[in-house]
């Protein structure tokens, strides 16, 4: 019997709990799982939408330790990995156990960010300090001041519903996807929302500058005060009638001190490392990992999730460095807990991992913002004019501040290698389809740009609600399978979900499966 063991039971290692449960019940491995948070797995990628209303505690929830059990793994929940004994493969815990394994799984996720501000320098963590208990995973020496928080659980979302009820001013450091969108969801609740970052444009990781201005231009619009090129570097505090001390204002390196009653931190993540590094496990950004999400290090090792940095062993330069890094979202998570359990029922008959690359949609009402692929490129150089233009990458872009909408396209031979597209929906959509399909776009890509008119045709690349067509990223659901599980009965979203998986993830398909709900008389005539 194949034992496995699996540290970490958040959404990644629950799936791949989840699909390796068949084998549990044919008697071909045991699994047991450590999970350090005494809660059962739920998806801490919808925790800002449920700080802001949008997401009930439910809808988070996803097939957790229960049902685990009930297949017959061993779910230890509250307990913590603090040390790994390769050459007896033997996981030791936190309550004094050791576990043997023939394969080990990591799962461990990342933590958040924390800046090293002046006034919560202690509440920082050192990426390679182990934690000898479960409620010490993630905490520094000392806890984060009142009024700080980071979101990445129900008590942090708790906190920021409180200050969104209340229309408190809120001050989000960091200008990434989240958030954006947390800033967003809760000035339309009432808040009032500073964004504080430090470089050009909201969303630089994903956005080319343009697409970034057009996006700030509509957030501004929206309400939200934007800071950039902000550095911020402490805070002060004021003495609540309690005698306690809370947040009161961010202060930068420009001088400037930006009040308000909470400061959320949203300044990325980093993948938990330690565990791994303590093992002589090979690590750098995450833990390094090949196309079968073995360690380079140690072939009964795996890793999957945001602990996971694929790249092929050897590929480290003289200085150590490796590039990429893990993919930071759920889909690419959920497919390689899907893989890697193939591979361990399979053994080297089964597919190694290839991810595709990942289209990344900001989820708020009234701003549509969607890109993916190469975002970078520059309309003006050279590559862009040569004489074999056909076959050299071509960056085509147009920009309408007055209607708030922009849109740019970088191909190669015809085909889309990346675009951005801002406050157009529906080229967005149709540039996401033929992102997916590795489709060439039309000679006049001023078509596509005539989609969101008001008196716009159909579209260029066939109905987006075809059968084949991708609906969820993240778990690969496709219009033809939901529209089954329609026809089924499944009449709610969450319904659609339960059975399908589509709309678990980030969310961001939600909107699309309501529309095919309403489109099933046209899908099941």
């Amino acid at each position: 019997m194949n034992r496995i063991v699996v540290i970490g039971f958040g959404p990644v290692g629950a799936r791949f709990v989840e699909r390796i449960l068949p084998a549990v019940r044919a008697g071909a491995a045991s699994v047991t799982v450590l999970g350090a948070e005494r809660e059962d797995v739920y998806n801490r990628v919808l925790i800002a939408e449920h700080a802001v209303g949008r997401a009930t505690r439910e809808r988070l929830d996803l097939p957790g330790a229960t049902a685990a059990a009930d297949a017959g793994a061993v779910i230890r929940l509250g307990e913590a990995a603090v040390a790994i004994d390769r050459h007896r493969r033997v996981v030791r815990t936190s309550s004094g156990d050791r576990i043997d394994y023939d394969h080990l799984v990591l799962a461990t996720g990342a933590r958040a960010n924390i800046p090293t501000l002046f006034g919560m320098e202690r509440a920082r963590r050192h990426r390679l300090t182990r934690a000898q208990r479960p409620e010490g995973l993630d905490e520094g020496a000392s806890p984060l001041p009142r009024g700080v928080t980071a979101l990445r659980d129900l008590t942090d979302a708790a906190q920021v519903a409180d200050a969104v009820r209340q229309h408190r001013r809120i001050i989000v450091l960091g200008a990434g996807v989240l958030g954006l969108e947390v800033a967003l969801a809760a000035r339309e609740q009432g808040a009032e929302i500073v964004v504080v970052h430090t470089g050009d444009i909201p969303m630089g990781r994903n956005l080319d500058r343009d697409g970034g201005r057009m996006l700030a231009r509509t957030a501004r619009l929206a309400g939200i005060e934007l800071l950039p090129h902000s550095v911020a570097e402490s805070i002060v505090t004021r003495t609540d009638p309690d005698g306690e001390q809370r947040f009161d204002g961010l202060v930068c390196a420009d001088g400037k001190i930006v009040h308000g009653d909470l400061l959320l931190l949203s300044v990325g993540a980093s993948p938990r490392v330690e565990l791994a590094a303590a093992a002589d496990l090979a690590v750098s950004t995450g833990i390094l990992v090949d196309e079968r999400l073995r360690s380079w290090s140690d072939p009964h090792v795996f890793a999957i999730g945001d602990c996971a940095h694929v790249a092929a062993p050897g590929s480290a330069r003289d200085d150590g460095y490796v590039g990429g890094a893990p993919a930071g979202l759920i889909g690419p998570g959920w497919r390689q807990a899907d893989a890697l359990a193939a591979m361990l029922c399979d053994g080297e008959e089964a597919t190694p991992f290839v991810d595709r690359a990942s289209v990344v949609t900001l989820k708020a009402e009234a701003v549509d913002v969607v890109a993916g692929g190469t975002v970078d490129a520059d309309p003006w150089d050279e590559e862009s004019h040569a004489d074999t233009c056909l076959h050299e990458r071509q960056v085509t872009q147009w920009l309408d501040p007055a209607r708030g909408a922009y849109a740019m396209m970088v191909t190669r031979a015809g085909v889309l290698e990346g675009f951005v597209a801002v406050g157009m929906p529906r080229a967005g959509a149709e540039l996401t389809l033929l992102f997916e399909r590795g489709g060439e776009l039309p000679a006049d890509r001023g078509a596509l740009l005539r989609l969101d008119a008001d008196d716009a045709g159909a579209t260029l690349t066939g109905d987006p609600f075809a059968p084949e067509a991708t609906v969820c990223w993240c778990n690969g659901v496709t219009v033809e399978r939901i529209a089954d599980t329609i026809a089924d009965g499944a009449d709610t979203v969450e319904c659609v979900g339960s059975r399908t998986r589509a709309g678990t993830g980030c969310g961001g398909c939600r909107g699309r499966i309501s529309e095919l709900i309403a489109r099933s008389g046209v899908l099941t005539a």
